[in-house]
């Protein structure tokens, strides 16, 4: 394996851009959010995972393997993929309306779940003022069609551009709705136990102090940046002022992010990647880096062509393309 592989995107992709965003911690909270209104999708999670006993356990988890899928080598990437699709391909649930069984890799779930992760990720980081451009968030989409044919999609079926997402929200909002389950998945979101085991004192503490109300802040802030239609799911009236006070919240907590040391705003998988790419630039001074919506082998590609023809070539490998 090449010691200096950058994955599947890569320090000129839009992905690397959006992911550097120590923001995207309330991006993950609001996907929650929007993914719980999909009751097959919510009762996929809940008969077949101990989210309310290891939910921290289970965050981690799912944190884990998004940085892997961004930051990791192409082999790291495919490998966490291969293990997600062999455990979803195991589970079944049971419709909480009909009774009807069905298996968790549906490929109308896992499309749903990835849409409103990437969409929530992208229009986070957007709205708490990282620049983008339209085209840049188009590229983002694109890219990202990669690590959906991880979890087991046709890339081809998946949306790849923000005109494609906002009509698969419009298809899909029929089939949303406010379930016991999303109810109380919300609930659980907003006031998550205190994940170690301490003294009474010590989490009476944590309940009632500072952390909570800070907590509590962050998840009222994932919540105001919602859709206004999935404001309304949850009870609200998807005033436009929910989401003017979410933006303002956001960007002062994307501030606040900022100032922290570069050790507490990358995880070791970022800072691995980060690595790999400058010692790639150090010993490869000519290979291209990355476009938006080109792979880091594509990119490799392109300047192997470059080389032998002197021009880049008119068309790259498909979006979704993966190593296999």
């Amino acid at each position: 394996m090449d010691s200096d592989d950058l994955g599947l995107f890569g320090p000129g992709s839009v992905t690397w851009k959006v992911h550097q965003e120590p923001i995207l911690i309330v991006a993950g909270l609001r996907s929650l959010y929007l993914q719980a209104l999909h009751p097959r999708a919510m009762a996929g999670v809940a008969q077949n995972s101990n989210y309310r006993t290891d939910a921290w356990g289970r965050l981690i988890r799912t944190a884990t393997y998004v940085a892997t899928t961004v930051y990791g080598t192409t082999a790291e990437a495919e490998t966490a993929g291969r293990r997600l699709r062999t455990l979803h391909a195991r589970m079944r649930a049971r419709d909480p309306l009909t009774g009807e069984e069905f298996r968790v890799d549906d490929p109308e779930l896992l499309r749903w779940v990835h849409v409103a992760e990437i969409e929530s990720f992208v229009s986070t980081a957007r709205r708490a003022g990282l620049s983008l451009t339209d085209t840049e968030v188009d590229g983002y989409y694109t890219e990202q069609r990669r690590a959906a044919a991880l979890v087991g999609l046709d890339p081809a079926d998946v949306p790849g551009t923000a005109a494609e997402v906002a009509d698969y929200y419009r298809q899909i909002r029929g089939d949303l709705r406010m379930t016991k389950e999303a109810a109380e998945t919300a609930l659980f979101l907003t006031a998550p136990p205190i994940p170690w085991k301490l003294s009474l004192p010590v989490k009476l503490g944590l309940h009632l102090g500072p952390p909570r109300w800070a907590y509590l802040g962050i998840a009222g802030t994932a919540l105001g940046l919602l859709p206004a239609w999935a404001r309304r799911l949850y009870g609200g009236l998807g005033l436009p002022t929910t989401a003017l006070s979410a933006d303002l919240s956001v960007r002062a907590l994307r501030l606040a992010l900022a100032a922290l040391p570069r050790r507490y705003r990358e995880g070791p998988l970022q800072q691995a990647a980060k690595e790999r790419a400058a010692r790639r630039a150090a010993t490869r001074p000519d290979h291209p880096q990355p476009r938006a919506g080109q792979s880091s082998s594509e990119a490799g590609s392109a300047g192997r062509s470059t080389a032998a023809h002197g021009s880049l070539p008119g068309v790259c490998a498909p979006a979704g393309q993966v190593r296999r």
